[in-house]
């Protein structure tokens, strides 16, 4: 445990021990990952000293956010503490190192590197030293001028080891103008291009800050006479909290022993709230931006049922995001709704380094496909997205061999992912998204089903209940809210040398694109 006070970091003080044996867990070993989001973060500020017990389980219930590290920064008035580890949130803390963080605030952060590799040295919360005293920064996001805010710092005469834009966020603070951290946290803002929801915290205050498209979730609630912000409420909901109301899109929440205080950032950016947290990343009993995540995939699912009926004798959905959606559009479609699938939850957590045999079994190793309820039937198997089509092709084939379908319908309720993303989700190439450049037609011939039918953008931004105007869709129309790099390298600060700033996506729609025919859509393979 390193103590960090006003003048830095000191390595007095009792030593957190650390569990033998790697502490990152590979992810599973069924084929290519399913889509990464960045970070999920917490902030509490209360009035004893048991803060960082409370962070802790309320970072578990964001632990779905980010496996990669965690960890934890505690001020107690006068300095701050902390603890970060690479690993899961019960592998990075103990009882007897949740005793030694005492103080009344902190910040916590459980991560999915978007930007910068997943080693030790990008663990978050950043520390970053300031005249004011040390700061703690937790990030949830993807700062896409992180290459050029930090360049800045060097042209300046300023050596920066920052690796993540995150750290990169944290340097723009500390020299920023101002006598108090709220005014320099007001004053680095505007620099920022990309998404960001921010816990800060130093020895004395917690600062929240999400950007000017709230593109990233943020909430606020009470906890006793305290208050907690965390990506999701289902955060609040472990701990007792009460869910008070988001945080607002270029608003800085400031918290203290005087209370708490709120600022309005103008910024140029529209209102962009990330249409996937409503399919895919959040929690089904968050609520996001007034929106209860479990209600809109249920009508997901019955919008889907509705835009293309089908002839089918069950619905199975695809554990464990899919399956409010599938009983939704089992109850559109007038069809029985059953559990298809077995999941085994403990893959993806083993330390066993997956082989070519391994890889190829697949789907095998996740799920068991049931033919007692499946076989001879005419099933609907419904799942939040495809990215490269590979777990859906393995899927399909399970219930066909092991569960004994006779037709597998595939439904997917989410639009074809057709663009990369640059606020957070780590899909940066479309080549490798397989609706990229194929028709729905061909990607049914490829994972081997009988039909293959997506969600529209309407009927998805009909489920969410706002207004089209106000989320990001840009990985399913190329209608980005701010410009964006038309190459992304999450690795671009951890480089000897910055690569050149490459071609810019427009944000503006119908700017074709060379893989895309003359209306602007991407053209099919010959």
């Amino acid at each position: 445990m390193a103590r960090i006070g006003r003048r830095g970091v000191s390595l007095e003080g009792p030593r957190v021990r650390r569990l033998p044996g790697p502490l990152y867990e590979p992810a599973a070993p069924a084929g290519p990952p399913r889509l990464r989001e960045a970070c999920g973060i917490v902030g509490i500020f209360g009035r004893d000293e048991d803060v960082a017990t409370q962070v802790y389980f309320a970072l578990y219930a964001v632990q779905h956010r980010g496996q990669e590290s965690a960890g934890m920064a505690v001020g107690n008035g006068t300095e701050l503490r902390a603890v970060r580890a690479m690993g899961l949130v019960s592998r990075v803390f103990s009882e007897q190192s949740l005793a030694q963080l005492k103080g009344n605030l902190a910040v916590g952060h459980c991560r999915y590197s978007t930007t910068g590799s997943s080693s030790e040295r990008n663990i978050q919360p950043v520390l970053q030293a300031s005249d004011l005293g040390l700061i703690a920064v937790a990030h949830n996001g993807n700062i896409v001028n992180a290459a050029e805010l930090r360049n800045r710092f060097v042209s300046n005469g300023e050596a920066s080891g920052a690796t993540t834009d995150t750290a990169v966020i944290a340097l723009l603070i500390a020299r920023a103008p101002g006598k108090t951290l709220p005014e320099r946290v007001r004053q680095a803002v505007p620099a920022l291009q990309g998404s960001f929801s921010l816990a800060i915290a130093s020895a004395t205050q917690l600062i929240a800050v999400r950007d000017g498209m709230g593109n990233r979730p943020l909430c606020l609630g009470h906890l006793g006479d305290g208050w907690i912000v965390a990506s999701e409420t289902c955060a609040l909901d472990s701990i007792g909290a009460t869910y008070v109301r988001d945080v607002g899109a270029g608003e800085i929440v400031a918290i203290d022993a005087d209370g708490l205080h709120s600022l309005q950032i103008e910024l140029t950016q529209r209102r962009a709230m990330c249409a996937f947290e409503y399919i895919y990343f959040s929690r089904p009993d968050s609520v996001v931006d007034g929106s209860h995540i479990h209600t809109v995939r249920r009508e997901m699912g019955r919008l889907l049922a509705r835009q293309r009926p089908v002839e089918a004798d069950l619905v199975v959905g695809v554990p464990d995001s899919a399956i409010a959606a599938a009983t939704g559009f089992a109850e559109a479609a007038g069809l029985p709704y059953t559990d298809g699938f077995v999941r085994n939850r403990y893959i993806g957590r083993t330390f066993i380094e997956p082989t070519p045999r391994l890889r190829q079994l697949g789907a095998r190793l996740k799920y068991n496909a049931l033919p007692e309820v499946t076989g001879g039937q005419r099933v609907v198997m419904v799942d939040d997205s495809i990215v490269r089509g590979v777990t859906q092709a393995q899927l399909v084939r399970l219930l066909r061999e092991q569960g004994q379908a006779k037709e597998v319908h595939v439904r997917i309720c989410a639009p074809p992912i057709r663009w990369p993303c640059f606020l957070g989700i780590d899909i940066p190439d479309p080549d490798e998204l397989i609706a990229h450049k194929l028709t729905p037609e061909a990607i049914c011939q490829i994972i081997g089903a009988d039909s293959l039918v997506y969600l529209t953008v309407d009927h998805l931004v009909e489920a969410i209940g706002h207004g089209r105007d106000t989320l990001c869709l840009g990985c399913f129309t190329r209608d980005y809210p701010i410009d964006v790099q038309l190459a992304f390298d999450k690795f671009a600060l951890e480089r000897p040398v910055n690569l050149e700033m490459a071609m810019v996506f427009p944000r503006e729609a119908g700017v074709t694109h060379p893989s895309a025919d003359a209306s602007g859509k991407p053209s099919a393979p010959a």
